[in-house]
């Protein structure tokens, strides 16, 4: 099931402070999927990725901090459609972030 995220992708969050552009890199299979996030010089390891099957597609959730533009802590909820990626991200009580992007190689 996780093959289906693996791979790398250039995401777009749109927030509160303006767009950012971010690489997301997904890799494992089976039920094991690791990744980073790389955007704003910076590097981040993606926690408790989950992969689960819907009717929409591949639902795909994690979490990640970033301390760049400010530290934050992240929750992720997508779903991916071959190789396009739509969802959205949340900060705790901010407003949720549009995520979008498609998947490299392609």
């Amino acid at each position: 099931m996780s093959d289906a995220v693996a791979g790398v992708w250039d995401l777009v969050l749109k927030t509160p402070i303006g767009s950012l552009s971010v690489v997301y890199t997904f890799t494992g299979g089976g039920d094991a999927v690791s990744g980073t996030a790389e955007g704003r010089g910076e590097t981040v390891p993606l926690a408790e990725i989950a992969c689960a099957e819907t009717a929409d597609g591949l639902r795909v959730t994690w979490r990640q901090s970033v301390t760049r533009p400010i530290r934050l802590h992240l929750d992720f909820d997508t779903v991916v459609r071959g190789d396009t990626m739509t969802g959205h991200s949340r900060a705790g009580k901010l407003p949720r972030s549009s995520v979008t992007g498609t998947r490299r190689g392609t």
